[in-house]
């Protein structure tokens, strides 16, 4: 087979990605516009994503693993989760697949205006952010502060819904919560995503949920950020752990990445110089920081591991304080950070 013919499959299966996913990555799940699975073996975890739609990014089908840094295509998935060695015999795979039938697809037709957004799009999260409101006075700023978080200052990226749809699973009923509503975005400001955080009304808690924080959207190398990063930044997984660590370092400009994963998979501004990895004191946060460091290293960036001392800095924020916090931070950072940040 020539390599014009395997590019050619390849495309192919990329423009039925999910279905290739759904045969043969069924350990996984869609979460927005990706496939979301432990790896090319079909392996139950979350640190592979395969784009299902093509975007500015790349074309669909293709992948990343967050975690080993491998990619590919949809032709080395059915060979790795098939345990293929010979290519033929992925060709061979790869062209029954095809042949399969396929449901019609539905009529192109002219969407109207006001009509709703795909569920988990973009689009769905940009309207989400729009018609939610700021956070003063409502449940999220009550919820924050209860976590210990009051500097609240460049979080314009967190806004509060009153009543935001909640759905357990494709056949429960719907339900509304407050919630912490976090727009994601590029490097360039632009929201690809959203992430919601369901409160109890007063904002005391998390909602008593199965599922208290879900995102949409496109996460990929995005994040929820706080203020614009220049040469020095910190990026950490969670909301609640990045604003922890900002109490300590209010002018240093942060983002959260929402999971292990995407920390590790994280786009860099062409003007930062130093990184600072906000991790968490678990193995997906050993994995995520391995893999930052590298990618940071390997692109001229030095990298410096903030590490918490309980199980993450909000936890060290609300059970140690934040003298204890500012302390601890404070012999982690490079010396000409000390005055610029925390004085």
């Amino acid at each position: 087979m020539t390599r014009l013919d395997a590019t050619e499959l390849a495309q192919r299966l990329g423009r039925e990605a999910e279905a290739v996913c759904r045969r043969y990555l069924d350990a996984g799940h869609r979460q927005g516009n990706y496939w979301q699975v432990g790896n090319v073996r079909n392996t139950p975890g979350r640190s592979m994503f395969v784009r299902l739609k093509a975007t500015a990014k790349g074309p669909a089908g293709k992948w990343t693993d967050a975690a080993t840094g491998e990619h590919g295509d949809l032709l080395d998935v059915i060979r790795e989760s098939c345990g293929l060695i010979d290519f033929a015999d992925v060709v061979e795979e790869a062209r029954s697949f095809l042949s399969l039938p396929r449901p019609e697809p539905a009529p192109a037709t002219k969407k109207p205006p006001g009509a709703p957004a795909p569920s988990g799009s973009t689009e769905a999260a940009k309207r989400l952010f729009a018609m939610s409101q700021p956070i003063g006075g409502t449940p999220v700023e009550a919820y924050l502060r209860h976590r210990g978080i009051t500097a609240l200052h460049g979080a314009a990226s967190l806004r509060f819904h009153p009543r935001c749809y909640y759905r357990p699973d494709d056949h429960g009923p719907t339900e509304t919560w407050p919630a912490m509503i976090a727009a994601v975005t590029d490097l360039e400001g632009k929201i690809t995503g959203a992430h919601r955080t369901w409160l109890v009304p007063d904002g005391s808690d998390k909602a008593p949920i199965e599922t208290q924080r879900k995102a949409m959207g496109d996460l990929l190398g995005a994040a929820v950020r706080f203020e614009i990063a220049g040469d020095v930044m910190a990026a950490g997984e969670g909301i609640e752990s990045v604003l922890s660590a900002r109490q300590a370092l209010p002018s240093m400009a942060m983002a959260a990445a929402l999971s292990a994963a995407h920390l590790a998979a994280i786009l860099f501004p062409e003007t930062l110089r130093r990184l600072y990895i906000v991790r968490d004191n678990d193995p997906a946060g050993d994995c995520a920081r391995d893999s930052l460091v590298g990618r940071a290293n390997a692109a001229g960036i030095e990298a410096i591991v903030l590490s918490p001392v309980l199980e993450d800095f909000n936890e060290d924020l609300r059970r140690l304080g934040l003298d204890a916090l500012r302390a601890s931070l404070r012999v982690q950072l490079a010396p000409q950070d000390v005055a610029r940040f925390m004085a």
